[in-house]
């Protein structure tokens, strides 16, 4: 895609004072002038959103700033960051994780994928992508098993239903019900799949490889893993009437 299209990185954050600023470094390194970094940050006591602000004045008119005054939760940060981007005029909008799980220099792949598609998302789970070598079989397990989980029960026709590295058309994000997105943990990457999907809205998948935090400390936990295994099942019938009579897909990016 060329320089001409707004490009917004959505970044939600929580104790990431250690990469944020690794992280804009290595987004403005890219090949195009067009992106702009966007931090949903949640009141972290680290620090993260001060130094978003010195970004902010680093970076002027490339970084931009939201502060909540609490934790929470990654849902409502991404959905506030959507929202505050589309209001901005992005042409597309690209969410990632801060800890350099998802590469950067994969960020301009997934958004050329736009030309043919809706909807972009990072897969570990196609040729070409792979978890990160050094986790126990234990971990991988658990990753390859909550996204089978997802995509059986829900019937989705992707390789990598719970990943976070994706990219979006305006048009897109704009036909999505967002008001009535209700997951606020990581099965929220599985409800805005799942409700593409049953908008129709073309996916396409970019295989990269998914590598641990080297700083800060990972949000994961039982309560989280637990919320979305209980999620999934409680879509099904949330979205049991959603159609792809809905949605506002066929207005065309220009790319």
């Amino acid at each position: 895609m060329g320089n001409s299209n707004k490009i917004f990185v959505v970044v939600p954050t929580f104790n990431e004072a250690e990469n944020i600023p690794r992280l804009a470094e290595a987004i403005f390194s890219l090949p195009n002038d067009g992106i702009q970094i966007l931090i949903v940050d949640d009141n972290s006591p680290d620090g993260t959103g001060q130094i978003a602000d010195h970004l902010a004045d680093d970076y002027p008119g490339r970084v931009n700033v939201l502060h909540r005054m609490g934790k929470k939760g990654l849902g409502t940060a991404y959905i506030e960051g959507f929202q505050s981007a589309l209001t901005s005029g992005a042409d597309v909008i690209v969410q990632m994780d801060a800890d350099f799980s998802h590469p950067p220099e994969k960020v301009l792949e997934l958004v050329d994928g736009l030309i043919n598609s809706d909807l972009v998302l990072g897969s570990r789970y196609i040729p070409g992508g792979k978890l990160d070598d050094h986790w126990p079989l234990w971990r991988k397990g658990l990753s390859y098993f909550g996204n089978f989980y997802a995509k059986v029960i829900l019937n989705l026709p992707i390789n990598d239903a719970t990943g976070g590295f994706r990219a979006w058309r305006r048009e897109t994000l704009l036909g999505m019900p967002l008001q009535r997105i209700r997951s606020n943990g990581y099965a929220f990457q599985v409800e805005m799949l799942y409700v593409a999907q049953k908008l129709g809205y073309a996916c396409s998948e970019v295989p990269f490889y998914f590598a641990d935090r080297k700083w800060g400390k990972s949000k994961m936990s039982f309560n989280i893993q637990l919320e979305a295994a209980v999620r999934v099942w409680k879509m099904l019938y949330e979205y049991r009437d959603l159609n792809n009579t809905e949605n506002s897909k066929h207005n065309s990016l220009i790319i």
